[in-house]
């Protein structure tokens, strides 16, 4: 962890690589060739600074087609923020990040679009059965995903409580096994599954893409790592984590279940 978080402060001390970032904020999933438009180096040299915030995480890659496209990963920097700055003035710094991310939210053109990376020592077949089994689901998610997945269907996110209660409800766009999966997931949002061998590995690349709003944003931003990180144990050890992940952000999860809750 330590060593991961030095990768992250290395690649923050370039201006060049603030600058990247920035241009990602601003307008995400660019290719190489639009983040070298206002910089006055080489190709090449761009390229070198995109590969040492990849290697940090903080940028994700997603082919379409033959482009490459760029995202800002904004996980490792809630990190550094919850490590080194928010337990200092938690108070004062959430009142003056409301205040901007309200503002933001005006003038936002674009709806958000988050993009997550992540490695598994697995096979494609068994990563696709795990996203698409109700009983998997329910065990690294705690909600079943149950649908017959073709494309058209509806899926349900539903409570593992017995209420019967689906949180999310969305329909089948694409489906690919044991490479591709894409859903509505609500409304007006869309998730896209790209499962790819790497190695003698997978890579699994979540794209959560036409969010509503930058609070909603961070909601995904919290809940995909929280629930990737659990499916990655169970499908490498044959166990979930010993503490859900999402409990770090349980007022988020409690948020979303009482406005599905009819009572």
């Amino acid at each position: 962890m330590v060593a991961e978080m030095d990768k992250v402060f290395k690649a923050l001390a370039d201006q060049t690589r603030r600058y990247l970032l920035d241009r990602l904020h601003e307008r995400n999933g660019q290719t190489l060739g639009e983040l070298c438009e206002h910089l006055d180096m080489a190709r090449q040299s761009v390229t070198q600074h995109v590969a040492l915030l990849e290697a940090a995480n903080l940028i994700s890659t997603v082919r379409r087609g033959r482009e490459k496209l760029h995202y800002l990963n904004p996980v490792p920097l809630h990190e550094i923020q919850e490590r080194w700055i928010d337990k200092f003035e938690r108070p004062r710094l959430r009142t003056l990040s409301a205040l901007k991310r309200r503002a933001e939210e005006h003038d936002m053109a674009d709806k958000p679009t988050f993009v997550y990376v992540t490695y598994i020592q697995s096979t494609p077949e068994k990563v696709w059965h795990a996203l698409t089994d109700a009983d998997l689901t329910a065990e690294y998610w705690g909600h079943s995903n149950v649908s017959d997945w073709q494309v058209g269907s509806t899926w349900e996110h539903r409570r593992t409580d017995g209420s019967g209660i689906a949180d999310v409800v969305g329909t089948v766009l694409e489906t690919v096994p044991p490479k591709r999966l894409v859903m509505t997931f609500g409304d007006p949002s869309q998730v896209t599954f790209d499962i790819e061998p790497y190695g003698e590995i997978v890579r699994l690349t979540v794209t959560h893409e036409n969010l509503a709003n930058q609070a909603d944003y961070d909601a995904i931003s919290a809940g995909w790592p929280a629930v990737l990180a659990n499916l990655k144990s169970l499908l490498e050890t044959g166990h979930v984590l010993p503490q859900a992940p999402w409990e770090m952000h349980a007022e988020l999860r409690a948020a979303q279940m009482a406005q599905n809750d009819p009572r």
